[in-house]
């Protein structure tokens, strides 16, 4: 795998069918002030789709969140486990008002929730079979 990283277009959850269907499978986990909504995509990789409500900020604030919160994505989606069928999964990101984090902080906050959620969605198919 090459070193360097993209967020490409097939890296996004996109619509609101596939935004519903995230926020439907109920799997989520809170670091800091994001939310991580996270559902097995049945791809190869993972994607990312953010979710910034009024309620964080002015479009500044929000601009700024949606760059750090896909920043952290960019560098950590390598780290991130895939599903045991070696598929990736679709995490939908929200967020809350907060005070100004550095990108290191985003990166722990995103990382944390999402291997955490990931562990919940294993344990529910594990339970299942």
């Amino acid at each position: 795998m090459s070193d360097r990283l993209f967020y490409r277009k097939r890296h996004r959850v996109r619509g609101s069918d596939e935004f519903s269907a995230v926020f439907d499978f109920k799997v989520r986990k809170s670091r800091g002030p994001i939310t991580v909504f996270v559902m097995p995509n049945g791809l190869s990789e993972h994607r990312l789709g953010l979710s910034i409500g009024r309620r964080v900020g002015n479009a500044v604030v929000r601009g700024r969140v949606k760059r750090m919160i896909r920043e952290a994505f960019r560098h950590e989606r390598s780290e991130l486990p895939l599903a045991a069928d070696g598929t990736g999964y679709d995490i939908v990101v929200t967020a809350r008002a907060h005070e100004a984090a550095g990108l290191e902080q985003w990166r722990e906050w995103f990382t944390g929730a999402t291997k955490s959620a990931i562990r919940v969605v294993e344990k529910r198919v594990d339970d299942v079979q």
